[in-house]
């Protein structure tokens, strides 16, 4: 592979992570906008915007299982599945799925993708310490 091919793959790359993080954009902004049309209170929103982060108490037991539970809380399909269970359960449901969704939104934007082999190595590159050891 010659150097400009590699320099090529490299900003095909960051495209691709440009584009989530701005797909996050988007999804967050959509969140807080169908919140704001469903009227509900913001201060639950506000309580309840961190709560998906509880996934990553599953890294107590491995690093496996971490990533798996941490993973199925940050999956856009989640909160598509509450909003739809919200045909029968009603608007809390679109409104916990709104918040959910805004939250992962808002961690593909600032760069918190899927987990892969560790906490630190995401499908949008590493974050933290992996992050900081890569730029030196």
């Amino acid at each position: 592979m010659t150097s400009q091919t590699a320099s090529t793959a490299r900003y095909t790359l960051a495209d691709a992570v440009l584009l989530q993080r701005l797909e996050g954009l988007a999804a967050l902004v959509l969140g807080v906008a169908v919140y704001a049309w469903l009227g509900q209170s913001w201060v639950i929103f506000t309580v309840l915007f961190l709560v998906p982060d509880f996934t990553m108490l599953g890294y107590v037991r491995s690093a496996r299982f971490g990533a798996l539970i941490y993973n199925l809380g940050h999956t856009y399909a989640a909160p598509a599945l509450l909003a739809l269970a919200g045909l029968a359960i009603g608007p809390l449901a679109y409104g916990l799925a709104a918040i959910w969704a805004a939250h992962i939104g808002a961690d593909r934007l600032l760069g918190y993708g899927l987990k892969l082999e560790s906490f630190e190595a995401t499908h949008l590159g590493p974050i933290g310490k992996a992050r900081r050891g890569r730029d030196r």
